[in-house]
């Protein structure tokens, strides 16, 4: 078997910035389950799909009825399904084959995030995130919401709240609070605001458990690998905590409804809900930068969960650290110098998707190096020049024992390009729901082009405007179109030449004819003009056969050739 195309002992993470997408002003990303398609909310109200792997837009939902900036994208478990959350209090979710709009609500609270239920391939229920309340569970269907409890007390019962801190609607303050589904939806992990998790079952809204977290600060963020096996915490103490999840993957709902039937040797409600915590949570590591003390945002797992990748939350620094499970730091990655404000991890590539605050997304990749010996797996790479030493019978010709086999190829068979061969590295691999993993492209008609009837129509009156004394140059002049007038020694600005027909301002240039040119070499000579009706004549031809040569010859001509004669007899 041939030797891997990468190097082992290399980390599977990004290390430097291979390009950046860019359409309009970008504030969220998200992948699909493949990780074949990024959806991106703008600051317009918009959503845009970009296919990864072309690295070409492929969508773009426009509604007319959301122009505020997007906080947050959620795709559907199959990719069927996009929904967008809004500053206007607004969720919207998006038909992605036929780019429809399915329903639009609107919250009383701005949802920061929001999440579809990943139990269905067309789901209808949502976690939303609002900034000033409690999580909400949002029936897009029908509009209807269920909030979710956020705290509980030591009978159970959830805590009255202090009548004194309260906003002038009568609602009491919440800090933003994070939540998250479990890998089925079966289950829904609530970060409070006093360093707790709380694990509450999605279908009766109870709290069946609650792990504390040592600190005891607000919980910023919370995470879950895509396995389901590992769940993170960001923290207002800086520190990233990751914790190993015990229950299983499917059917953590009726497991998490047996623990707490089991525990009934309990004082109060409160260590119950501890004691259930305790079997299925259980601290790995803690992640923090001893050095900076910095605060960290929008952290995430890798595809597989072996890396854990974090984002400064300083402004005006765009820099990631990676972790391994263990909790050692193994990257830092420094990029321009603009905040970043979101980040994605690829599903199935060692490659993040990041989010500028000027809303740019660059694309991070690794840096491979090459490894000859996968293509040949008897190439040896050399550090320095060596003396190759031939064997005896290295170049001996060995006929073949047996010819290889024809391989029989039906050149008439038909080639499937719709079919897409599944990836063994999902766990779901079996289902057989059909997935969205490509868009088509939708060629947009051309627009009728009608440049070359204009350029027709131009070039037509450009020809009549070089016949300055044709009777299309003059009603070109009455109708105040400029004409371009032949550039020529021989034409002279006649000022006091003006068409009654004319307005008063206008002025049009006429062309002297040859006994008027010699009338004024006449006067600069003081020289009388002599009356010679024959050279007259044959100077008028000729002037005629001059400007028809040229292409200038109009009635003006004429006109003016008869009045000098006149004047001249006179």
């Amino acid at each position: 078997m041939n030797a891997p195309v990468v190097d082992p002992y290399q980390g599977e993470f990004p290390e430097t910035i291979e390009e950046y997408l860019h359409h309009g002003t970008m504030k969220c990303i998200a992948f699909n389950r493949t990780g074949t398609l990024l959806a991106a909310g703008c600051s317009n109200g918009s959503c845009v799909i970009w296919d990864f792997e072309t690295r070409g837009l492929a969508r773009e939902f426009r509604d007319k009825d959301c122009t505020a900036p997007i906080t947050s994208v959620s795709w559907s478990r199959y990719g069927h399904r996009l929904l967008a959350s809004a500053t206007d209090k607004s969720l919207t979710l998006w038909d992605v084959p036929t780019g429809e709009k399915v329903a639009r609500i609107t919250l009383q609270q701005t949802p920061l995030r929001a999440s579809l239920q990943p139990g269905s391939p067309t789901p209808s229920i949502c976690l939303a995130c609002p900034l000033s309340s409690a999580p909400l569970l949002v029936d897009l269907n029908t509009g209807s919401t269920t909030v979710l409890p956020v705290s509980v007390s030591e009978n159970g019962n959830p805590p009255a709240s202090n009548s004194r801190n309260k906003f002038a609607d009568g609602t009491p303050p919440f800090t933003p609070t994070a939540a998250t589904f479990d890998k089925h939806g079966d289950l829904i992990y609530v970060g409070n605001s006093k360093g707790e998790i709380l694990i509450i079952d999605s279908k009766t809204i109870q709290v069946h458990a609650v792990i504390p977290i040592p600190g005891g600060t607000v919980v910023k963020d919370i995470v879950l690998s895509r396995d389901g096996q590992y769940l993170l915490t960001n923290s207002n103490d800086r520190v990233i905590r990751v914790y190993k999840n015990i229950l299983p993957v499917k059917g953590s709902g009726e497991e998490i409804r047996n623990i707490s039937n089991d525990n009934n040797d309990y004082e109060s409600h409160y260590d119950k809900l501890k004691a259930n915590g305790a079997s299925c949570l259980i601290l790995s590591c803690e992640l923090s930068d001893a050095i900076t003390k910095i605060q960290w945002k929008t952290p995430c797992f890798s595809g597989n969960g072996e890396w854990i990748v974090g984002a400064s939350a300083n402004k005006g620094e765009h820099r990631l650290q990676i972790w391994d499970q263990t909790g050692r730091l193994v990257k830092i990655l420094d990029g321009p110098k603009e905040a970043l404000i979101d980040l994605a991890w690829h599903p199935v590539e060692p490659t993040i998707a990041t989010v500028s605050v000027t809303g740019f997304v660059y694309i991070w990749a690794k840096e491979h190096v090459e490894n000859w010996s996968a293509f040949a797996p008897d190439f040896v790479e050399l550090e320095e020049n060596e003396e190759y030493v031939e064997r005896e019978d290295e170049f001996d010709l060995n006929p073949r024992e047996e010819e290889a086999e024809e391989v029989v190829i039906d050149e008439n068979a038909e080639i499937d390009i719709e079919t897409y061969e599944k990836n063994t590295l999902f766990s779901d691999v079996e289902d057989s729901v059909d997935e969205i993993v490509f868009l088509p492209a939708i060629p947009s008609p051309d627009a009728p082009d009608e440049q070359p009837e204009k350029c027709l129509g131009s070039s037509s009156k450009l020809e009549d405007s070089n016949l300055s004394g044709s009777p299309s140059s003059m009603d070109a002049v009455q109708n105040d179109q400029a004409i371009p007038q032949a550039s020529s020694p021989m034409e002279v600005d006649n000022s006091t030449a003006e068409d009654p027909a004319e307005g008063p301002n206008s002025k049009r240039k006429r062309r002297l004819s040859v006994k008027g040119l010699e009338m004024q070499q006449s006067d600069k000579g003081k020289k009388p003009a002599t009356k010679n009706k024959s050279n007259g004549k044959i100077a008028k031809s000729s002037a005629k056969q001059m400007d028809s040569a040229n292409g200038n010859s109009s009635a003006f001509d004429d006109e003016a050739t008869e009045d000098d004669e006149i004047n001249i007899d006179s």
